[in-house]
Protein backbone atom coordinates (compact mmCIF):
# COMPACT_ATOMS: atom_id res chain seq x y z
CA UNK A 1 0.00 0.00 0.00
CA UNK A 2 2.87 2.55 0.58
CA UNK A 3 4.34 1.62 -2.92
CA UNK A 4 0.81 2.18 -4.55
CA UNK A 5 0.36 5.58 -2.52
CA UNK A 6 4.29 6.27 -3.77
CA UNK A 7 2.84 5.91 -7.20
CA UNK A 8 -0.92 7.71 -6.82
CA UNK A 9 -0.44 9.56 -3.69
CA UNK A 10 -3.43 9.09 -1.89
CA UNK A 11 -4.06 6.08 -2.65
CA UNK A 12 -3.18 4.97 0.75
CA UNK A 13 -4.58 7.48 2.56
CA UNK A 14 -8.28 6.47 1.30
CA UNK A 15 -7.29 2.57 2.05
CA UNK A 16 -6.49 3.95 5.77
CA UNK A 17 -10.35 5.48 5.75
CA UNK A 18 -9.16 9.43 5.11
CA UNK A 19 -10.72 11.67 3.15
CA UNK A 20 -8.10 13.74 2.23
CA UNK A 21 -6.87 11.02 0.24
CA UNK A 22 -9.32 11.34 -2.36
CA UNK A 23 -8.37 15.25 -2.92
CA UNK A 24 -4.36 14.21 -2.68
CA UNK A 25 -5.63 12.03 -5.35
CA UNK A 26 -7.39 14.05 -7.55
CA UNK A 27 -4.85 16.63 -7.09
CA UNK A 28 -2.48 13.66 -8.79
CA UNK A 29 -4.09 13.41 -11.67
CA UNK A 30 -4.52 16.72 -12.53
CA UNK A 31 -0.82 17.56 -11.91
CA UNK A 32 -0.12 14.22 -13.81
CA UNK A 33 -2.28 15.36 -16.95
CA UNK A 34 -0.42 18.64 -16.96
CA UNK A 35 2.96 17.25 -16.62
CA UNK A 36 2.41 14.67 -19.61
CA UNK A 37 0.81 17.52 -21.77
CA UNK A 38 3.60 19.94 -20.92
CA UNK A 39 6.35 17.31 -21.53
CA UNK A 40 4.87 15.95 -24.82
CA UNK A 41 5.11 19.65 -26.15
CA UNK A 42 8.80 20.33 -27.80
CA UNK A 43 8.34 23.89 -27.92
CA UNK A 44 7.02 24.30 -24.12
CA UNK A 45 10.73 22.15 -23.15
CA UNK A 46 12.89 24.54 -25.08
CA UNK A 47 10.75 27.80 -23.75
CA UNK A 48 11.83 26.15 -20.20
CA UNK A 49 15.02 25.56 -20.88
CA UNK A 50 16.23 29.40 -21.90
CA UNK A 51 14.32 31.18 -20.17
CA UNK A 52 16.24 32.07 -16.54
CA UNK A 53 12.87 32.84 -14.96
CA UNK A 54 11.17 29.68 -15.87
CA UNK A 55 14.11 27.51 -15.03
CA UNK A 56 14.16 29.88 -11.63
CA UNK A 57 10.72 28.79 -10.98
CA UNK A 58 11.63 25.02 -11.63
CA UNK A 59 14.59 24.86 -9.67
CA UNK A 60 12.15 26.23 -6.38
CA UNK A 61 8.95 23.95 -7.27
CA UNK A 62 10.58 20.46 -7.89
CA UNK A 63 11.73 20.58 -4.29
CA UNK A 64 8.18 21.96 -2.44
CA UNK A 65 6.73 18.90 -5.21
CA UNK A 66 9.21 15.97 -3.66
CA UNK A 67 8.57 17.44 -0.03
CA UNK A 68 5.19 16.83 -0.68
CA UNK A 69 5.81 13.30 -2.20
CA UNK A 70 7.96 12.36 0.44
CA UNK A 71 5.62 13.26 3.33
CA UNK A 72 2.73 11.67 1.87
CA UNK A 73 4.42 8.32 1.63
CA UNK A 74 6.37 8.38 5.14
CA UNK A 75 2.31 9.66 6.51
CA UNK A 76 1.00 6.71 3.92
CA UNK A 77 3.40 3.96 5.88
CA UNK A 78 2.59 4.72 9.01
CA UNK A 79 -1.22 4.62 8.48
CA UNK A 80 -0.87 1.40 6.75
CA UNK A 81 1.09 -0.58 8.39
CA UNK A 82 0.02 -3.42 11.18
CA UNK A 83 0.39 -2.25 14.98
CA UNK A 84 1.83 -5.14 15.90
CA UNK A 85 5.12 -6.14 13.83
CA UNK A 86 7.60 -8.07 14.56
CA UNK A 87 11.34 -5.40 14.60
CA UNK A 88 12.87 -7.32 11.88
CA UNK A 89 9.97 -6.68 9.52
CA UNK A 90 9.61 -2.66 11.05
CA UNK A 91 13.34 -1.89 9.95
CA UNK A 92 12.59 -3.97 6.97
CA UNK A 93 9.63 -1.71 6.54
CA UNK A 94 11.65 1.42 7.25
CA UNK A 95 15.06 0.56 5.35
CA UNK A 96 12.09 -0.24 2.39
CA UNK A 97 10.43 3.53 2.78
CA UNK A 98 13.57 5.39 2.77
CA UNK A 99 15.21 3.55 0.16
CA UNK A 100 12.19 4.53 -2.20
CA UNK A 101 12.53 8.28 -1.00
CA UNK A 102 16.18 8.34 -2.05
CA UNK A 103 15.16 6.80 -5.25
CA UNK A 104 13.39 9.26 -6.33
CA UNK A 105 15.40 12.77 -4.83
CA UNK A 106 18.24 11.36 -6.95
CA UNK A 107 16.76 12.63 -10.01
CA UNK A 108 14.84 15.86 -8.44
CA UNK A 109 18.57 16.52 -7.19
CA UNK A 110 20.11 15.88 -10.75
CA UNK A 111 17.14 18.11 -12.09
CA UNK A 112 17.52 20.62 -10.16
CA UNK A 113 21.22 20.49 -10.99
CA UNK A 114 20.84 20.72 -14.30
CA UNK A 115 18.18 23.89 -14.49
CA UNK A 116 20.80 26.00 -12.58
CA UNK A 117 23.79 24.99 -14.76
CA UNK A 118 21.10 25.99 -18.15
CA UNK A 119 20.20 28.93 -16.12
CA UNK A 120 23.86 30.06 -15.71
CA UNK A 121 24.91 28.88 -19.13
CA UNK A 122 21.70 31.09 -21.07
CA UNK A 123 22.67 33.84 -18.50
CA UNK A 124 26.16 34.02 -19.45
CA UNK A 125 26.34 33.05 -23.08
CA UNK A 126 23.10 35.08 -24.26
CA UNK A 127 22.60 37.99 -22.74
CA UNK A 128 23.99 41.21 -22.48
CA UNK A 129 25.75 40.56 -26.05
CA UNK A 130 24.09 42.68 -28.30
CA UNK A 131 25.94 43.97 -31.30
CA UNK A 132 25.08 46.89 -33.50
CA UNK A 133 24.68 44.79 -36.39
CA UNK A 134 22.08 42.37 -35.11
CA UNK A 135 18.68 42.61 -36.67
CA UNK A 136 16.27 44.60 -34.41
CA UNK A 137 13.07 43.77 -36.64
CA UNK A 138 12.62 40.22 -34.99
CA UNK A 139 10.65 39.21 -32.15
CA UNK A 140 9.52 36.00 -30.36
CA UNK A 141 6.39 35.87 -32.56
CA UNK A 142 8.55 36.44 -35.67
CA UNK A 143 12.02 35.56 -35.07
CA UNK A 144 13.26 35.58 -38.37
CA UNK A 145 11.79 39.44 -39.13
CA UNK A 146 10.07 37.39 -42.33
CA UNK A 147 13.12 36.93 -43.96
CA UNK A 148 13.80 33.40 -46.03
CA UNK A 149 17.27 32.69 -44.68
CA UNK A 150 19.64 33.70 -41.87
CA UNK A 151 23.33 33.89 -41.29
CA UNK A 152 25.48 33.29 -38.31
CA UNK A 153 29.19 33.87 -38.77
CA UNK A 154 30.73 31.08 -37.02
CA UNK A 155 34.47 32.45 -35.82
CA UNK A 156 37.27 30.61 -34.05
CA UNK A 157 39.54 32.95 -32.30
CA UNK A 158 42.93 32.99 -31.52
CA UNK A 159 44.25 34.89 -28.48
CA UNK A 160 47.29 32.84 -28.03
CA UNK A 161 50.77 33.63 -25.81
CA UNK A 162 52.57 35.87 -28.32
CA UNK A 163 49.53 37.34 -29.86
CA UNK A 164 48.48 40.75 -29.71
CA UNK A 165 44.51 40.58 -29.68
CA UNK A 166 42.13 38.24 -31.34
CA UNK A 167 42.46 36.68 -34.93
CA UNK A 168 39.68 35.11 -36.22
CA UNK A 169 41.32 32.64 -38.51
CA UNK A 170 38.66 30.41 -38.62
CA UNK A 171 35.84 32.15 -40.93
CA UNK A 172 32.94 30.58 -42.38
CA UNK A 173 29.11 31.76 -42.47
CA UNK A 174 26.47 29.13 -42.15
CA UNK A 175 22.90 30.56 -44.49
CA UNK A 176 20.08 28.45 -43.34
CA UNK A 177 16.51 28.32 -45.10
CA UNK A 178 14.61 29.61 -42.23
CA UNK A 179 11.28 27.41 -43.73
CA UNK A 180 13.61 24.00 -44.52
CA UNK A 181 16.53 24.11 -42.38
CA UNK A 182 18.72 23.29 -45.40
CA UNK A 183 22.20 24.86 -45.34
CA UNK A 184 25.53 25.93 -47.03
CA UNK A 185 28.77 26.69 -45.12
CA UNK A 186 30.85 29.21 -46.67
CA UNK A 187 34.24 29.11 -45.86
CA UNK A 188 36.94 32.01 -46.05
CA UNK A 189 40.49 31.96 -46.02
CA UNK A 190 42.39 34.08 -43.28
CA UNK A 191 44.80 35.83 -45.62
CA UNK A 192 41.98 37.19 -47.42
CA UNK A 193 42.83 40.74 -48.73
CA UNK A 194 40.58 43.43 -49.41
CA UNK A 195 37.44 42.37 -47.45
CA UNK A 196 34.54 44.20 -48.73
CA UNK A 197 32.02 46.31 -46.44
CA UNK A 198 28.09 47.18 -47.46
CA UNK A 199 27.94 50.06 -49.28
CA UNK A 200 25.54 51.32 -46.42
CA UNK A 201 27.91 50.71 -44.10
CA UNK A 202 29.76 53.32 -42.42
CA UNK A 203 33.26 51.18 -42.84
CA UNK A 204 32.43 51.28 -46.25
CA UNK A 205 33.34 55.52 -46.36
CA UNK A 206 36.19 54.61 -44.79
CA UNK A 207 37.61 51.79 -46.35
CA UNK A 208 35.84 52.23 -50.46
CA UNK A 209 38.37 50.00 -51.84
CA UNK A 210 38.32 47.21 -49.15
CA UNK A 211 39.72 46.89 -45.42
CA UNK A 212 43.35 48.38 -44.95
CA UNK A 213 44.85 47.88 -42.13
CA UNK A 214 47.32 49.66 -39.49
CA UNK A 215 50.77 48.59 -40.28
CA UNK A 216 52.05 45.98 -42.86
CA UNK A 217 50.14 43.63 -45.53
CA UNK A 218 49.34 41.18 -42.75
CA UNK A 219 47.25 43.88 -40.92
CA UNK A 220 45.26 43.57 -44.41
CA UNK A 221 44.02 40.15 -43.97
CA UNK A 222 40.56 38.69 -42.94
CA UNK A 223 41.37 37.80 -39.33
CA UNK A 224 42.87 41.01 -38.64
CA UNK A 225 39.71 42.78 -39.03
CA UNK A 226 38.26 41.73 -35.87
CA UNK A 227 41.22 43.11 -33.96
CA UNK A 228 41.79 46.22 -35.57
CA UNK A 229 38.58 47.86 -36.49
CA UNK A 230 38.01 48.54 -32.88
CA UNK A 231 40.92 50.63 -32.45
CA UNK A 232 41.25 52.23 -35.67
CA UNK A 233 37.48 53.31 -35.40
CA UNK A 234 35.98 52.79 -32.22
CA UNK A 235 32.19 53.61 -32.69
CA UNK A 236 31.76 53.68 -35.98
CA UNK A 237 29.03 51.35 -36.38
CA UNK A 238 27.43 52.09 -33.24
CA UNK A 239 26.88 51.13 -29.55
CA UNK A 240 28.16 47.73 -29.13
CA UNK A 241 29.27 44.63 -26.98
CA UNK A 242 31.82 43.31 -29.67
CA UNK A 243 32.53 46.27 -31.99
CA UNK A 244 35.03 43.51 -34.00
CA UNK A 245 32.39 40.60 -34.37
CA UNK A 246 30.39 43.43 -35.98
CA UNK A 247 33.04 44.65 -38.18
CA UNK A 248 33.77 41.09 -39.22
CA UNK A 249 30.09 40.33 -39.94
CA UNK A 250 30.15 43.69 -42.13
CA UNK A 251 33.34 42.28 -44.12
CA UNK A 252 31.85 39.00 -44.56
CA UNK A 253 28.48 40.38 -45.72
CA UNK A 254 30.26 42.60 -48.02
CA UNK A 255 32.30 41.02 -49.61
CA UNK A 256 30.05 37.87 -50.36
CA UNK A 257 26.53 39.91 -50.82
CA UNK A 258 24.92 38.45 -48.51
CA UNK A 259 23.34 38.53 -44.98
CA UNK A 260 24.96 38.37 -42.09
CA UNK A 261 22.37 37.98 -39.25
CA UNK A 262 24.50 36.64 -35.99
CA UNK A 263 27.91 34.91 -35.01
CA UNK A 264 28.92 32.62 -32.83
CA UNK A 265 32.33 32.96 -31.44
CA UNK A 266 34.12 29.82 -30.06
CA UNK A 267 37.89 30.51 -28.12
CA UNK A 268 40.77 28.21 -29.81
CA UNK A 269 42.11 27.47 -26.72
CA UNK A 270 39.66 26.55 -24.92
CA UNK A 271 38.01 24.42 -28.01
CA UNK A 272 39.25 20.95 -26.54
CA UNK A 273 37.17 21.49 -23.50
CA UNK A 274 33.85 21.35 -25.63
CA UNK A 275 35.09 17.97 -28.15
CA UNK A 276 36.23 16.42 -24.40
CA UNK A 277 32.56 17.06 -22.98
CA UNK A 278 30.59 15.79 -25.95
CA UNK A 279 33.22 12.47 -25.59
CA UNK A 280 35.11 13.36 -28.65
CA UNK A 281 34.24 13.64 -32.29
CA UNK A 282 34.62 11.16 -34.95
CA UNK A 283 36.33 12.20 -38.23
CA UNK A 284 37.87 10.90 -41.55
CA UNK A 285 41.90 11.70 -41.72
CA UNK A 286 43.27 11.26 -45.73
CA UNK A 287 46.71 12.90 -44.86
CA UNK A 288 49.22 13.00 -41.91
CA UNK A 289 48.09 15.94 -40.14
CA UNK A 290 51.39 17.59 -37.41
CA UNK A 291 50.43 18.37 -34.07
CA UNK A 292 53.03 21.42 -33.43
CA UNK A 293 55.75 22.42 -35.84
CA UNK A 294 56.80 25.73 -37.29
CA UNK A 295 57.51 25.23 -40.84
CA UNK A 296 58.71 29.32 -41.31
CA UNK A 297 61.13 27.93 -38.39
CA UNK A 298 62.22 25.08 -39.63
CA UNK A 299 60.53 23.48 -35.90
CA UNK A 300 59.16 20.09 -36.51
CA UNK A 301 56.23 18.91 -35.49
CA UNK A 302 55.87 16.31 -32.14
CA UNK A 303 53.47 14.13 -34.13
CA UNK A 304 51.25 13.31 -36.57
CA UNK A 305 47.58 12.63 -36.81
CA UNK A 306 47.56 9.34 -38.84
CA UNK A 307 45.35 8.58 -41.82
CA UNK A 308 42.33 6.20 -41.52
CA UNK A 309 38.83 6.31 -41.90
CA UNK A 310 36.78 7.02 -38.34
CA UNK A 311 39.12 8.30 -36.51
CA UNK A 312 37.98 9.11 -32.71
CA UNK A 313 39.55 12.24 -31.43
CA UNK A 314 40.13 13.91 -28.20
CA UNK A 315 39.93 17.94 -27.40
CA UNK A 316 43.70 17.94 -28.19
CA UNK A 317 43.60 16.08 -31.43
CA UNK A 318 40.36 17.48 -32.65
CA UNK A 319 42.36 20.97 -31.97
CA UNK A 320 45.21 20.09 -34.28
CA UNK A 321 43.34 18.26 -36.96
CA UNK A 322 41.42 21.44 -36.92
CA UNK A 323 44.17 24.18 -36.70
CA UNK A 324 47.51 21.99 -38.09
CA UNK A 325 49.52 23.46 -40.90
CA UNK A 326 53.02 22.46 -40.51
CA UNK A 327 53.59 20.89 -44.09
CA UNK A 328 49.86 22.00 -45.25
CA UNK A 329 48.20 25.25 -46.31
CA UNK A 330 45.21 27.59 -44.82
CA UNK A 331 43.43 25.59 -47.73
CA UNK A 332 43.64 22.43 -46.60
CA UNK A 333 43.30 23.94 -43.05
CA UNK A 334 39.74 25.25 -44.05
CA UNK A 335 39.00 21.53 -45.43
CA UNK A 336 39.37 20.20 -42.13
CA UNK A 337 37.90 23.11 -40.28
CA UNK A 338 34.21 22.23 -42.43
CA UNK A 339 34.90 18.59 -41.68
CA UNK A 340 35.27 19.43 -37.93
CA UNK A 341 32.26 21.64 -37.88
CA UNK A 342 30.03 19.11 -39.32
CA UNK A 343 31.67 15.99 -37.15
CA UNK A 344 30.47 18.36 -33.93
CA UNK A 345 26.94 18.81 -35.58
CA UNK A 346 26.89 15.03 -36.54
CA UNK A 347 27.81 14.04 -32.56
CA UNK A 348 25.27 16.45 -30.78
CA UNK A 349 22.86 13.34 -29.79
CA UNK A 350 20.55 14.43 -27.43
CA UNK A 351 21.30 11.94 -25.20
CA UNK A 352 25.50 11.63 -25.83
CA UNK A 353 24.91 15.42 -24.32
CA UNK A 354 22.63 15.15 -21.56
CA UNK A 355 24.85 12.63 -20.33
CA UNK A 356 27.43 15.03 -19.99
CA UNK A 357 25.72 18.12 -19.75
CA UNK A 358 27.06 19.51 -16.72
CA UNK A 359 30.55 19.83 -18.43
CA UNK A 360 30.02 20.82 -21.69
CA UNK A 361 27.75 24.06 -20.58
CA UNK A 362 30.84 24.47 -18.02
CA UNK A 363 33.02 24.90 -20.95
CA UNK A 364 30.83 26.63 -23.24
CA UNK A 365 30.25 29.08 -20.73
CA UNK A 366 34.10 29.68 -21.16
CA UNK A 367 34.87 29.67 -24.44
CA UNK A 368 31.03 30.44 -26.45
CA UNK A 369 30.23 34.32 -27.12
CA UNK A 370 27.05 35.52 -29.83
CA UNK A 371 24.76 38.19 -30.30
CA UNK A 372 22.25 35.69 -31.06
CA UNK A 373 19.21 36.78 -28.08
CA UNK A 374 18.27 35.02 -25.33
CA UNK A 375 14.41 35.28 -26.33
CA UNK A 376 15.47 33.42 -30.57
CA UNK A 377 16.79 30.70 -28.55
CA UNK A 378 13.63 28.77 -29.10
CA UNK A 379 13.30 29.24 -32.82
CA UNK A 380 16.47 28.50 -32.90
CA UNK A 381 17.05 25.19 -31.30
CA UNK A 382 14.19 24.50 -33.53
CA UNK A 383 15.56 25.30 -36.93
CA UNK A 384 18.67 23.30 -35.73
CA UNK A 385 16.77 20.25 -35.38
CA UNK A 386 15.54 21.00 -38.98
CA UNK A 387 19.22 21.38 -40.02
CA UNK A 388 19.98 17.47 -38.80
CA UNK A 389 17.54 16.33 -40.93
CA UNK A 390 19.98 17.57 -44.47
CA UNK A 391 23.26 17.55 -45.67
CA UNK A 392 25.14 20.79 -44.92
CA UNK A 393 26.11 22.52 -48.79
CA UNK A 394 29.77 23.76 -48.33
CA UNK A 395 31.63 26.34 -50.14
CA UNK A 396 35.09 26.87 -49.96
CA UNK A 397 37.09 29.87 -51.57
CA UNK A 398 40.10 28.13 -51.95
CA UNK A 399 43.26 28.69 -54.49
CA UNK A 400 42.10 28.20 -58.21
CA UNK A 401 41.88 30.30 -61.59
CA UNK A 402 39.17 31.56 -60.29
CA UNK A 403 40.09 32.61 -57.15
CA UNK A 404 43.32 34.25 -55.71
CA UNK A 405 43.26 35.51 -51.69
CA UNK A 406 45.73 38.55 -51.82
CA UNK A 407 43.74 39.99 -55.12
CA UNK A 408 39.91 38.14 -55.00
CA UNK A 409 37.37 39.02 -57.62
CA UNK A 410 34.23 39.88 -55.45
CA UNK A 411 32.07 39.93 -58.32
CA UNK A 412 32.56 36.41 -59.17
CA UNK A 413 32.50 35.13 -55.42
CA UNK A 414 29.00 36.69 -54.42
CA UNK A 415 27.70 35.05 -58.10
CA UNK A 416 29.13 31.41 -56.33
CA UNK A 417 27.13 32.59 -53.16
CA UNK A 418 23.93 33.02 -55.33
CA UNK A 419 24.32 29.86 -57.11
CA UNK A 420 25.44 27.72 -53.89
CA UNK A 421 21.66 29.53 -52.10
CA UNK A 422 19.72 29.13 -55.17
CA UNK A 423 21.42 26.20 -57.35
CA UNK A 424 19.79 26.04 -60.94
CA UNK A 425 18.78 22.54 -61.98
CA UNK A 426 21.35 20.28 -64.00
CA UNK A 427 20.90 20.99 -67.80
CA UNK A 428 19.01 24.27 -67.81
CA UNK A 429 19.60 27.15 -69.25
CA UNK A 430 20.92 30.13 -67.60
CA UNK A 431 21.87 33.64 -68.29
CA UNK A 432 25.32 34.80 -66.73
CA UNK A 433 24.99 36.91 -63.72
CA UNK A 434 24.71 40.89 -65.18
CA UNK A 435 27.45 43.16 -63.54
CA UNK A 436 26.38 45.71 -60.83
CA UNK A 437 26.32 48.66 -63.90
CA UNK A 438 23.60 46.59 -65.65
CA UNK A 439 19.50 47.63 -64.48
CA UNK A 440 17.42 44.35 -63.31
CA UNK A 441 15.28 44.00 -66.82
CA UNK A 442 18.50 43.54 -68.92
CA UNK A 443 18.27 40.60 -71.45
CA UNK A 444 21.22 39.00 -72.64
CA UNK A 445 19.27 35.57 -74.39
CA UNK A 446 22.73 35.56 -76.79
CA UNK A 447 25.06 34.56 -73.94
CA UNK A 448 22.73 32.26 -72.56
CA UNK A 449 24.74 29.05 -71.31
CA UNK A 450 23.86 25.29 -70.06
CA UNK A 451 25.02 24.87 -66.33
CA UNK A 452 26.36 22.11 -64.82
CA UNK A 453 28.39 20.77 -61.92
CA UNK A 454 31.72 20.56 -63.67
CA UNK A 455 31.53 24.13 -65.38
CA UNK A 456 29.98 26.07 -62.50
CA UNK A 457 32.19 27.36 -60.27
CA UNK A 458 29.86 27.75 -58.08
CA UNK A 459 28.43 24.22 -57.45
CA UNK A 460 28.49 23.18 -53.90
CA UNK A 461 28.91 19.64 -52.51
CA UNK A 462 28.01 18.25 -49.01
CA UNK A 463 30.44 18.49 -46.50
CA UNK A 464 30.23 14.62 -46.23
CA UNK A 465 31.36 14.23 -50.03
CA UNK A 466 33.91 16.94 -49.26
CA UNK A 467 34.97 14.79 -45.20
CA UNK A 468 34.77 11.50 -46.86
CA UNK A 469 37.79 8.96 -46.78
CA UNK A 470 39.75 9.14 -49.70
CA UNK A 471 43.21 8.31 -48.95
CA UNK A 472 45.55 10.19 -50.59
CA UNK A 473 46.81 8.56 -53.94
CA UNK A 474 43.27 7.46 -54.87
CA UNK A 475 40.71 9.31 -56.86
Amino acid sequence: MTLLGAVVPGAGYVWAGRRLGYLLMASTVAAEVLLIAYASDFDSLVALAVDPSRLMVFSVALPVAFAVWAFVVLTTYRMVRPVEMPRRRRVGGAVFVCALCVLVAVPVVQAVRYAATQRDLVTSVFTGNRTATAPSDVSDVDPWGGRKHVGVLILGGDSGPGRYGTRTDTVALLDVDTRTGKSVLFSLPRNMMNAQFPPDSPLHDVYPDGFRGDGDPAAYMLNAVYGQLPVLHPGILGKSDNEGADALKQAVAGTLGSRVDYYVMVDLQGFPKIVDAMGGVTVNINEPVAIGGNTDRGIPPDAYLEPGPDQHLNGFHALWFARGRYGSDDYQRMLRQRCMIDALIAGAQPLNLLRRYQDLAAAGKEILRTDIPQELLPAFVDLAGKVKEHDIRSVAFVSSEKFFSGDPDFNWMQQVVDRALDPPAPGTVRTPDRSPEEPDDTERPDDATEVTEEDDPGASVTVAETCGYVPTGTS
